[in-house]
């Protein structure tokens, strides 16, 4: 059995998530521990998927010193707002101000109110990524969801974002 912490909270329905390498379950309040059990059974392949996922994205990064960081922070923000700013153009697209983050969950998110954050993370990936992602938060400013025509907007823009995504796995 897979070791996991257990979190019972208000919420209707069980949920998986791994997080430092460390599996946690929330479930709602009285489920019985052998439910939780059957349910982390069940999910036991997406858990180590996403446990080898984890794992190789944090060789990548855990080599990266202070200064490294600070400098890929630097680079970030003007090339991301560069390609932001020439993608918002191409799309007939307004945003709002560019931030760039430490985030290690997501490469980056776009408010409600069309303001963009990166992650500085997202400079180690190839060019094609970069700009998928861009385009990704700029379709966000029109369609805040991942439904069919939000995919539908990316693909007038970058035909082979498929491909992209891949490139961030």
């Amino acid at each position: 059995m897979i070791e996991y912490s257990l979190i019972y909270s208000d919420r209707r329905t069980l949920s998986l998530s791994v997080k430092d390498g460390k599996v946690i379950v929330r479930a709602p309040r009285k489920t019985p521990r052998s439910i939780v059990d059957s349910f982390v059974k069940k999910h036991v392949a997406w858990i180590f998927r996403t446990l080898e996922k984890e794992e190789k994205r944090n060789e990548i990064f855990n080599g990266l010193t202070n200064e490294r960081i600070l400098e890929l922070k630097a680079v970030a923000k003007s090339k991301l707002a560069q390609k932001t700013e020439y993608y918002s153009n191409i799309m007939g697209i307004k945003y709002g101000r560019i931030t760039i983050t430490s985030a290690k969950t997501r490469f980056g998110s776009c408010s409600s109110k069309g303001n963009i954050s990166y992650s500085y993370r997202l400079m180690l990936y190839p060019e094609e990524a970069q700009d998928y992602v861009v385009v990704h938060e700029l379709a966000h400013v029109l369609e805040m969801n991942h439904s069919k025509r939000f995919y539908q907007i990316i693909e007038k823009v970058l035909p082979d974002y498929k491909q992209r995504i891949r490139m961030l796995k």
